[in-house]
């Protein structure tokens, strides 16, 4: 069996000394405290903090936490309450529990810190703030351990291997975060190091106006002509006259020929204020304007007094440099290359110098290198920017392309670790995001089936370019994969239903739909789908378009339809339940898909995981209401149909699972004829409320039902009853007693008496489509408050086709809808439906549907009568007679 995460835990030996062991163990690695160094040294990248955050919501706990561990803890990112060590800054090791989860390497997970003595002594534990712990090692690019990601909540949990699988996923995206701050960071420093270079080279810039032969010098200018900075030198004629005479006429010679060709280039003595001189030279380019005139001419200058020195000095700094350098003519013939441009193109010095850039990387035709590149010589602007060179380098690089006398140099910054840093990351959010979509719309409705079905649009395109998604039947599920496997396809053919398929290409959702509709059928008994189900795992199927169609009848539908769609492989996942397999997950890759990676198997994995557990779910929660619901509904009875009297009855549970009601209603007939009505709705929400229920509901039936008692004496009687019985619970009911004397049978009006224990009123639709609420009559107390309680009759005289409607609270009064504007609402329903001029069942029903919400937060129960007319037959829509032997037959009177 599987190793219960929530056992794993410290060593046994040690107890209390366990975290500094643990602390002195993670010191003394000094190669893994210089990788947690280099990660830290890369500063706390804000992502951590939702990092921390993810791992707590998606684990249900307050809070989580990610700790980088050298000789110190570092707080990198945390989420919730946090435990007082190491809180604001760096804490020692020892104080923590994600010492010992990385002196481990492997999840740590403890169900109750407070009784294990080995942790329970730390700050973290007594301070109340970490009850349970879930921690996993964090780890570096090169697999050294350098911290721990963790989650926590004050009280006691046991932790789960899928919880376990889900905090490593995160554990990873923290990883990348960390690496890809860090590779940044390095990033950073070498470009800082190359401006430092070039600085150090001792090259000053200039800028000039020919129009008006204004000069701008930057500070090595100044150094490179011995002036000081203070001193001005804002004209060309000043700059002209610092140099040596003898060269001050080739000088100007020279900015002419660059004013007229583009290209300045130029080398002259400088006169230096202690005396002496120094020898310079200059390149530079010419800006032109709209109209093609020269506007300013940029340019460099470098001291080549000792241009041996010099030389080798600028070799070296480019030999040095963390960035490739290489060089190429106007004809795109390489001429340089230094030690870095040899180490990233793979090749070197001697088969680089003297070929065509285009020969030595072919690859480069076309793309962004080769675009920026002319761009860079056409438009005499540096041109930066990142694009990857595909294999046989398969290098990611940071290029800026820049002009250089009659040629192009090439800075080449190899960003690869960076870019995979920066993808991983990415990857580990998108698979985040992935399983938290999947988790909100599992939990999203009640019906776990609908949500399944909708998988399939989640998880194309990112685990693959289709899917069809499969339930088994609750009587054909697979609890026992091992036994049977000889009889049992046929079985499970007949419990299978494909009930969501997507394709990420619209055009050929059409085929999957297809597909799915007929391949069940067509599958032969060594089809991927009965091995997955006998064998409760994975089936990747390479090469699937080959396999599966070795595994269906020939002469079918599907094999064209597989044909078309094509796929390279698939891979079919179990959605498993508790102890059993509730449906599959088969997702597909097209031709142009790479293979799914490990992470993206491990991910469909817990999707199809979370997937059975929601459908799972779902079947206990169908079966526990469908229970409730069916011992609700035995609690009540049929009512009985006097003549030219329909009665209709209707219950609707509320939407919460197992949640039985307090509401009843019944109809019953007394001795003498009088037809009896009865709500009433006991005070709570659960197996005991039912179980009074029913014997409040006895005592009311059985008292009304012995004698011809008014509703005020039914109701009087039931309270004594209730106090003898000792039934210690509360009431509010309605008895309604509908009667008729000779001389109102005679008049075709009917006489309704009723007494009110604290419910709210009947409803009366007259015949004219008016509704009249009998609410005029100060209601009784609730049954079971006060049992000498003295009860009254209110009366009032209904026209033949008149309709009375008792109902429970639940009709009108829920939390975002006050009792009295529901009592308005009600009314407004029942005069419209009045207007329709319905049977009674349809009115009842109508009633329900406006009146009640999608998940109703309550059980409602409705007794309704219609009194038909007495002059005619029976109609038809009010169903046959039916009433107890006993009752006396109509009075033979006629009626007007």
């Amino acid at each position: 069996m599987p190793e219960d995460p929530s056992r794993r835990s410290l060593p046994a030996t040690g107890a209390a000394a366990a975290p500094w062991a643990a602390s002195r163990a993670l010191s003394a690695d000094e190669a893994r405290v210089a990788q947690a160094r280099r990660l830290q040294r890369g500063g706390t990248p804000p992502a951590l903090q939702r990092v921390a955050a993810l791992a707590a919501r998606l684990l249900d706990v307050p809070s989580g936490r990610v700790s980088l561990l050298s000789d110190v803890q570092h707080l990198a990112g945390a989420a919730g309450p946090q435990p007082p060590a190491g809180e604001d800054g760096p804490g020692p090791l020892a104080q923590w529990l994600c010492t010992q989860t990385a002196a481990a390497g492997a999840p740590l997970a403890i169900a109750d810190t407070r009784a294990d003595e080995r942790v329970a002594h730390l700050p973290s534990v007594t301070s109340g703030v970490v009850g349970s712990y879930l921690g996993v090692p964090l780890s570096a690019g090169d697999g050294r351990v350098v911290g721990a990601v963790c989650v926590f909540q004050p009280s006691p949990r046991t932790w789960s291997e899928q919880d376990v699988m889900l905090l490593e996923q995160v554990a990873e995206e923290a990883s990348a975060h960390l690496e890809l701050a860090a590779l940044s960071g390095e990033y950073r420093r070498s470009r800082t190091l190359l401006e430092v270079a070039v600085q150090a080279a001792g090259i000053g810039t200039f800028e000039l106006e020919p129009s008006t032969g204004r000069l701008v010098w930057d500070e090595q200018m100044h150094a490179l002509f011995g002036v000081r900075r203070e001193d001005p030198v804002e004209d060309l004629d000043r700059a002209v006259g610092r140099i040596h005479p003898e060269d001050q006429a080739q000088a100007r010679a020279d900015l002419d020929a660059a004013l007229r060709s583009g290209v300045y280039a130029s080398s002259y003595r400088v006169l230096l204020p202690g005396g002496g001189t120094r020898w310079l030279e200059g390149r530079g380019r010419v800006l032109g304007g709209a109209d093609g005139e020269p506007v300013r001419l940029v340019g460099a200058v470098h001291d080549v007094s000792a241009q041996r020195q010099v030389t080798q000095r600028v070799a070296a700094a480019l030999e040095a440099m963390a960035v490739g350098y290489l060089v190429v003519d106007a004809a795109w013939r390489t001429v340089y290359a230094n030690a870095e441009a040899e180490r990233i193109t793979g090749q070197r010095r001697e088969q680089l110098l003297g070929r065509s850039l285009w020969e030595v990387f072919p690859r480069a035709v076309g793309t962004a290198f080769e675009e920026h590149y002319r761009r860079a010589v056409h438009s005499g602007r540096p041109e930066v920017f990142e694009a990857h060179y595909p294999e046989p380098l398969d290098v990611w690089v940071e290029v800026r392309a820049v002009l250089e006398g009659e040629g192009l140099a090439l800075y080449f910054l190899d960003i690869t670790a960076r870019k995979r840093a920066q993808q991983a990351a990415e990857a580990a959010a998108a698979r985040a995001e992935l399983l938290a979509a999947v988790t909100a719309e599992l939990t999203a409705t009640l019906d776990g089936e609908q949500a399944v079905a909708r998988l399939a649009k989640l998880v194309v395109p990112a685990l693959g370019d289709w899917c069809v998604i499969t339930l088994v039947e609750d009587d054909a599920a697979v609890s026992t994969p091992a036994s049977a496997r000889a009889t049992r396809e046929e079985h499970l053919r007949r419990g299978l239903r494909d009930v969501g398929w997507w394709h990420r290409d619209e055009r050929l959702r059409p085929l999957v739909q297809e597909y799915a509709a007929h391949r069940l059928d067509e599958l032969t008994e060594s089809a991927f789908v009965w091995r997955a189900l006998r064998q409760s795992r994975p089936v990747p199927i390479p090469d699937a378009t080959r396999a599966i169609t070795a595994v269906l009848r020939p002469g079918g539908r599907v094999r064209p339809v597989l044909a078309e769609l094509a796929p390279a492989s698939a891979a079919v996942f179990p959605l498993r339940g508790r102890g059993r397999t509730v449906g599959l997950m088969t997702v597909f890759a097209g031709p142009d898909r790479a293979p799914s990676s490990v992470e993206e198997l491990t991910t469909a994995g817990e999707v199809a995981a979370r997937a059975g557990l929601a459908l799972d779910s779902t079947r206990l929660y169908r079966q526990q209401r469908d229970l409730a619901e069916g011992l609700q509904r035995s609690l009540l009875s049929e009512p009985p149909e006097p003549d030219h009297g329909q009665v209709v009855v209707r219950y609707a549970p509320a939407a919460e699972a197992a949640q039985v009601g307090g509401d009843w209603y019944d109809a019953f007939m007394q001795p003498a004829g009088a037809t009896v009505l009865v709500i009433g709705d006991v005070i709570g929400h659960d197996t005991q409320a039912a179980a009074a229920m029913s014997q409040v509901r006895t005592v009311v039936r059985t008292l009304g039902a012995l004698e011809d008692a008014s509703p005020a004496e039914v109701l009087a009687r039931a309270d004594r009853a209730m106090a003898n019985l000792r039934i210690t619970t509360t009431a509010t009911a309605i008895v309604a007693r509908l009667e008729q004397s000779l001389d109102e049978r005679g008049r075709g009006v009917t006489r309704m008496r009723w007494s009110n224990a604290g419910h709210p009123p009947a409803m009366v639709v007259n015949p004219d489509g008016t509704v009249l609420a009998l609410a005029g009559v100060h209601a009784d107390l609730l049954l079971g408050v006060l049992p000498d309680t003295e009860r009254k009759d209110s009366e009032v005289l209904l026209d033949r086709g008149a309709t009375v409607v008792l109902y429970t609270d639940g009709l009108v009064e829920r939390r975002d809808q006050p009792l009295q504007e529901g009592l308005e609402r009600l009314q407004e329903v029942l005069e419209d439906l009045a207007a329709e001029d319905t049977d009674l069942d349809t009115l009842v029903d109508r009633l329900l549907q406006e009146m009640l919400p999608p998940d109703p937060e309550d059980d409602v129960a409705v007794v309704a009568v219609r009194l038909h007319r007495q002059d005619r037959s029976r109609p038809a829509e009010a169903g046959p007679h039916r009433v107890p032997p006993h009752v006396p037959p109509e009075p033979d009177v006629p009626v007007p």
